[in-house]
């Protein structure tokens, strides 16, 4: 049962900024709590300066505002590198680059929008070994749009639904995940032109994203026992996904690939940088070309030494 659950989290939990699971000693209860790997002083340090890599571009880029997504769980068995992302803000008041996002609090039991400066953003990882952040620039009047509506908090609120579930269906009412609101809040800011999306609603952002032909990631579970798990994870949900696809044990959901594809797809001149980190150097790549798994660099990259 344990191997399982841990199997179904690396599919769930693909917005656990705050979410680890464990399991309790007695009567066999499970629970999941707010829980992070501790960190070495020589990782905090190397997390640290694998930030400020990543800062000082993002300071010398001349935007105002990007797609910033990070690695988690690993979930190289879906084909998903990266698990979370959110909108980083030259002007976030939390400080410039700060990363305005959704994470489930999990004490709570609901969603909450959070700003975070990239070294915090770093340290949700579980893996402080081996580590990606990609980076999407959005240009011009696409990229100024997305900065006032991210940065309008109550508008960001009104796209942000208290019912969370790590594998909302993108095109439902009933959930979401940290990815979904940040496609519905790309649908605020550049739909804002149609009348119906002034109103910022969650139902006119995504019927807006479908006119746009918006595509989730198809996360194929491939084994009814890890749908059946879900009953026991309170942040995971099948009610909202149609039959047809929970028959077929898959889920479509928002992730930081299909944001990505949707924006490099609806945006002219977005432009694409990818950092990673594996513990001995920092490689960074420009281009929509990914690095090679395990933090390889290729002949063009820029690498930095991290020992």
């Amino acid at each position: 049962m344990t191997a399982l659950l841990g199997r179904a989290l690396r599919l769930w939990v693909v917005c656990g900024v705050l979410v680890t699971p464990w399991v309790a000693s007695h009567a066999g209860a499970m629970r999941f709590c707010d829980r992070h790997a501790e960190l070495s002083a020589a990782q905090q340090d190397k997390l640290l300066r694998f930030a400020a890599v990543i800062k000082g571009e993002l300071e010398q880029s001349g935007h105002s505002a990007a797609i910033v997504s990070r690695s988690g769980m690993d979930l190289s068995r879906f084909g998903q590198r990266y698990s979370h992302a959110g909108i980083g803000l030259l002007d976030n008041p939390n400080a410039p680059w700060s990363v305005r996002q959704l994470y489930y609090a999990c004490d709570e039991g609901q969603s909450r929008i959070f700003d975070q400066g990239i070294a915090g953003f770093l340290m949700g990882t579980d893996n402080p070994g081996l580590g990606y952040v990609s980076v999407v620039f959005v240009p011009d009047a696409a990229g100024a749009d997305l900065a006032r509506h991210a940065l309008d908090k109550p508008r960001a609120l009104q796209l942000l639904s208290p019912n969370y579930s790590a594998n909302a269906y993108p095109f439902d009412l009933r959930y979401q995940n940290c990815n979904q609101w940040v496609m519905e809040l790309l649908a605020s800011a550049w739909g804002a032109p149609d009348a119906e999306l002034a109103q910022a609603t969650r139902g006119n952002a995504q019927a807006w994203l479908k006119r746009q032909g918006y595509q989730p990631a198809l996360m194929k579970v491939g084994n009814p026992a890890l749908m059946a798990l879900g009953s026991f994870i309170p942040f995971v949900h099948h009610d909202d996904h149609p039959p047809e696809d929970v028959s077929r044990w898959r889920y479509r959901v928002s992730m930081p690939a299909s944001v990505e594809a949707f924006v490099r797809a609806t945006v002219p001149g977005a432009t694409h940088l990818e950092f990673c980190q594996n513990g001995r150097q920092v490689v960074v790549r420009r281009g929509w070309e990914p690095i090679a798994d395990g933090c390889k660099a290729g002949a063009q990259d820029t690498v930095l030494a991290l020992d």
